[in-house]
């Protein structure tokens, strides 16, 4: 099987400090050997209405502003930011992407041409935005599937089918929440996928909001392509997806561990494996 690839969800984890945002592209890259530093943009006074911009902080400890629009903006990087995010993901040799959530953001995001756009599970019936990414950004684009009914999801897909770009879309099974208890993971939905879309898409992929890497790993051999985690440089920071994110020694667990398992997932090239022949000589009692 093909090795799935390893997103590390960075998202707002930085902290609106580009300083922090470098180290954990770093560390990413460096010592956990993930594939892919994933942040995200937004343009929230056009994302949120004024009543939710100027709402507070529905957690205050979490936040980092008088108001939740204030918070978002305080966490949020410009366009000049992100390419000198993209730059250092180059410098060090890991894939720089982001999750987009309003036209305004894809269409600074798409200018930057990276490799993949995500889309995330709150934005994906934001039929403008794909439909901008599907005319004028010629890479991936991937999109979770959390809190989407599946006639959503039918309707994703064929207007992707309509674009003539559901070959280059990556589909993720996703339980929206953070964190996510086990019993809600839910990982058989990436066998619905597969079933539904595998042969209509590029790949499925997997999005988790949960505790460990157990279940990321439980996703192999259901034949997931891209397994997104987020990641912190410490889950005790204020903030609301530190909690559900990995920190380093995780991530690097659950790089090595799957790419260890995809290994391991394929049947024998041959009836007595070389590495069994010469244990066969030496062990093997054949009836007399």
């Amino acid at each position: 099987m093909l090795t799935p690839k390893v997103i590390a969800e960075i998202g707002c984890n930085h902290k609106g400090d580009m300083d922090i945002a470098k180290e954990l592209i770093v560390v990413a890259a460096t010592f956990c050997k993930a594939d892919v530093a994933k942040f995200q943009k937004r343009h929230n006074v056009e994302l949120l209405s004024k009543e939710e911009y100027d709402a507070p902080h529905p957690n205050p400890a979490n936040s980092y502003g008088s108001t939740y629009g204030e918070h978002r903006e305080f966490l949020e990087l410009s366009l000049d930011q992100h390419r000198q995010l993209k730059k250092w993901c180059e410098e060090f040799g890991i894939v720089y992407s982001t999750s987009v959530w309003d036209l305004t953001s894809a269409k600074e995001i798409a200018s930057l041409n990276p490799e993949l756009i995500k889309v995330p599970s709150a934005c994906n019936l934001q039929f403008k935005m794909l439909e901008y990414l599907c005319d004028h950004y010629k890479g991936e684009i991937h999109v979770s599937l959390g809190m989407t009914t599946q006639e959503e999801e039918e309707q994703i897909v064929a207007f992707f089918e309509k674009k003539g770009r559901a070959q280059d879309l990556v589909l993720y099974g996703c339980t929206s929440g953070y964190p996510v208890a086990f019993e809600d993971i839910c990982l058989y939905e990436i066998t619905r996928l597969k079933e539904r879309f595998g042969s209509r898409v590029k790949a499925i992929g997997f999005s988790g909001h949960h505790l460990g890497i157990a279940a990321d790993i439980a996703a192999l051999p259901l034949g997931v392509q891209w397994i997104e985690r987020h990641f912190t440089l410490d889950r005790t920071w204020k903030g609301t997806d530190h909690a559900a994110s990995l920190e380093p020694d995780g991530l690097r667990k659950l790089v090595r561990d799957v790419r260890n398992v995809s290994k391991a997932l394929s049947y024998k090239k041959e009836e007595i494996l070389d590495v069994e022949k010469v244990q066969r000589a030496k062990l093997k009692r054949t009836a007399k």
